[in-house]
């Protein structure tokens, strides 16, 4: 059952492994110091990464004490065009953990609650403005991973399990808005926007075929081969018979049901995270890995960035960024655009602690400023009331940052 944190910090252990150097009686102060680092120079063994971000480390939760800056020290300004974006006096905080992969953060300004997905747990959350509680939303969900809500309020999810898109109306039914392309099953939706001309725009590459987000292909499929995986464990009776058949691609559904490839494989591998510019004259895609079932090198950990013809066409395709940062990689996944176009994409740096978060940019491709967070992030959106908070769905746990700029509607 999801749980408000209510447990010892998680890093607790690796905080009783340090060493505490006294700097002087006089200023009864401490700095913790990671016994890697003298063990590294008598043994040259590879240290682990720091538990926190900043020194001394920084307890997330809601026990921790609050930061006793001005701004806060992991809100990094690059350049000094963030500055105008940052919330000065707005701490990073961590509103909820327990999920075992943190994805799809998306805003009801009606309700005035976050929904996000844990893939593994198949259940999507709510987060509640008013009280900060958090409940299980939507169980099970099919494994769900990017959600959002179009202009008219109604909630989009990409499945995982059922390989499809589906709406949940207003009254409370659900619909399933696609499936199938040319007679074949998706792949598994990842991440889906909204048009003003009343579209939806989906990624579809193969995350989703595999047991921890989702379930893999029947025997013989690219993602169980060998068909020594069963599909069918644990699955309601109609799971289980899908074997990958497309390409990994991106999709427009038009108002009328049509759908239609906008990019294929060829221009974007294993297309992710996805967003429109205020304007809607950009369409941001991000390329990740490759993924279970893949046939080809895949995603380079980048995102491209295509002109929206009146014809709802692409065009003049390029490469974003690589994202690469301080010589580390921080592979985005999920992206949003404020309403000046500037990009705010989750970073995933793996094991290089400081890096992972969020990445800010400007429509030029240039990077502005960092978030930094003490766990990988897969997705961001904004919202509140104002739609001037970041949320930031990051491995197990939801964060957020007040900002002073407002997302791009709708969230």
């Amino acid at each position: 059952m999801a749980h408000r944190e209510s447990e010892p910090h998680p890093n607790a252990a690796m905080q009783r492994r340090r060493l505490i150097c006294g700097i002087g009686a006089t200023l009864g102060a401490a700095m913790v110091v990671p016994r890697g680092v003298h063990a590294q120079a008598a043994k040259a063994a590879p240290v682990g990464p720091p538990s926190t971000i900043t020194q001394p480390p920084r307890d997330f939760s809601h026990r921790g004490a609050p930061t006793t800056y001005f701004t806060d020290p992991d809100v990094l300004t690059v350049d000094p065009a963030f500055d105008g974006l940052r919330q000065p006096n707005a701490p990073i905080q961590r509103l909820w953990t327990g999920a075992l992969w943190a994805e799809g953060p998306a805003w009801n300004s009606v309700g005035r609650f976050l929904v996000w997905s844990d893939i593994p747990n198949n259940r999507q959350l709510r987060w509640s403005e008013d009280d900060g509680h958090v409940s299980v939303f939507r169980s099970p969900s099919n494994n769900s991973n990017g959600n959002s809500f179009d202009f008219q309020g109604r909630q989009l999810s990409c499945e995982h399990l059922t390989r499809r898109v589906v709406r949940y109306e207003l009254d409370g039914s659900a619909t399933i808005l696609a499936s199938t392309f040319n007679g074949k099953r998706l792949n598994s939706p990842n991440d889906i926007v909204s048009h003003t001309d009343g579209s939806y725009w989906f990624t579809d590459p193969p995350y989703g075929a595999q047991l921890y987000e989702g379930t893999v292909d029947a025997a013989g499929g690219p993602a169980n081969k060998a068909g020594r995986l069963n599909p069918r464990l644990g699955q309601p009776p109609e799971i289980g018979s899908y074997k990958r058949e497309l390409p990994t691609a991106v999709y427009r559904l038009d108002k009328n049901g049509t759908l239609t490839q906008v990019a294929g494989e060829d221009i974007v591998p294993d297309p992710n995270g996805l967003c429109f510019s205020p304007d809607f004259k950009k369409l941001y895609i991000v390329s990740t890995g490759q993924g279970p079932g893949d046939t080809i090198p895949g995603g380079k950990g980048e995102m491209h960035v295509f002109d929206v013809g009146a014809d709802n066409k692409l065009s003049g395709g390029k490469r974003f960024s690589d994202f690469m940062i301080d010589g580390v990689k921080c592979g985005p996944d999920g992206v949003r655009a404020d309403v000046d176009g500037n990009l705010w994409c989750s970073s995933n740096a793996g094991r290089n602690v400081g890096y992972s978060g969020v990445t800010v940019w400007t429509p030029q491709g240039k990077l502005i400023g960092r978030i930094r967070l003490p766990e990988v992030c897969g997705n961001v959106c904004f919202g509140g009331p104002k739609r001037n908070r970041l949320f930031m769905a990051a491995s197990q746990s939801l964060y957020a940052v007040y900002t002073a700029t407002q997302g791009a509607a709708p969230a």
